[in-house]
């Protein structure tokens, strides 16, 4: 399907600037683009490929300032990534979507299934399920006992949804995700060993969130692990039993959080960052990648980094003295030399 820069300004509410008529009919990221396909440009580190890109059609924003020519024509918007992405989600919906029940999966008699579905080969549907309305669950997906799964939410392959956890409607849950496996619960006893502590909560996933691949989310010893509308976790987290994540939190990849801690609404963390058990966490906090947080954070919109995290300007004051130790070092020694030749002149 081909579109022109003119009916791709249109609907991104966009000026054009050049050729309206000039066509598309792919993507590309703007260092690879190539005739026939449409690049965008938001960070300013890739300004230069604007003025070498092959692409038909880059999508700018308006306050960018051109420096040299530019064969492209370009639409210029408010927010060029903001665009791009409604772009990229109305490509992907016109791709074929699957439908319809594949052979070989188990479907529960007591399951509730709604309209329009797609359920993969060798999913498994278990007793008392409810699945909403388009729902799609992919191949070789486990959906426990009582589970619930909102409208429109898509389960791909390999996710393993364990029994009485809840998700929301539009959420996206990716390959091999972990959803309502025990909570790391063991109590020590007299003989020097550990005994299980059952996990009989559940997870509950609210509307609009996506997991990542291969991240694990525990079920609560009692009550429920809670994962906020909004929120979107990246690829290998891991959640413990009875946190509770606000609304449109963000988590990179890697990031661990401990027993029932809560984190606040609006929050962002960098990659490999770990919270201690039993903390709670502000709204709006935002914690540089590998982030040590052993207790709770009070101040809302902090931005923090480090291990133990602290204030980033504070962090950066201290790294610049962190960077000059050898040098702090070699003249410390120095001096320690120019003393101790002194002392042995004056004796």
């Amino acid at each position: 399907m081909k579109f022109t820069a003119q009916a791709i300004a249109s609907f991104l509410k966009g000026e054009v600037v050049g050729n309206p008529d000039v066509e598309v009919s792919d993507i590309a990221k703007i260092e690879e683009g190539r005739p026939g396909t449409m690049a965008f440009l938001a960070n300013p580190k890739y300004n230069k490929y604007l003025y070498e890109t092959k692409a038909s059609i880059v999508l700018v924003n308006k306050t960018l300032q051109i420096e040299g020519p530019v064969s492209a024509t370009l639409i210029k918007v408010d927010d060029a990534y903001q665009c791009f992405a409604a772009l990229l989600e109305m490509y992907q919906q016109a791709k074929p979507q699957k439908s319809g029940i594949e052979s070989n999966c188990y479907i529960s008699e007591s399951a509730t299934l709604g309209t329009d579905l797609y359920i993969g080969a060798f999913a498994y549907i278990d007793n008392n399920v409810k699945i909403g309305n388009n729902a799609k669950i992919y191949p070789q997906a486990f959906i426990g006992e009582n589970v619930t799964i909102g409208e429109n939410t898509v389960i791909y392959p390999g996710v393993k949804i364990y029994a009485d956890c809840k998700i929301g409607a539009n959420c996206v849950i990716h390959a091999g995700a972990v959803i309502g496996a025990d909570g790391f619960g063991f109590a020590p006893n007299s003989e020097n060993n550990y005994k299980k502590v059952p996990q009989i909560g559940n997870v509950v996933i609210e509307d609009y969130v996506e997991i990542g691949a291969n991240t694990t989310i525990d079920r609560a010893t009692m009550g429920s692990t809670i994962i906020r509308k909004g929120v979107k976790l990246d690829n290998l987290i891991q959640i413990a039993h009875n946190v509770e994540i606000g609304e449109n939190t963000v988590f990179a990849a890697q990031t661990g959080v401990a027993g029932s801690t809560k984190v606040g609404k609006n929050c962002m963390f960098g990659g490999q960052v770990g919270l201690a058990g039993h903390i709670t966490v502000a709204d709006g906090v935002k914690l540089g990648a590998q982030s040590g947080v052993n207790a709770s954070i009070t101040k809302e919109d902090a931005t923090m980094i480090g291990a133990p995290a602290f204030d980033f300007k504070e962090y950066m004051k201290c790294y610049v003295l962190f960077r000059n130790l050898p040098k702090l070092n070699a003249q410390l020694n120095q001096v320690e030399r120019d003393i101790k030749e002194i002392k042995n002149k004056n004796q």
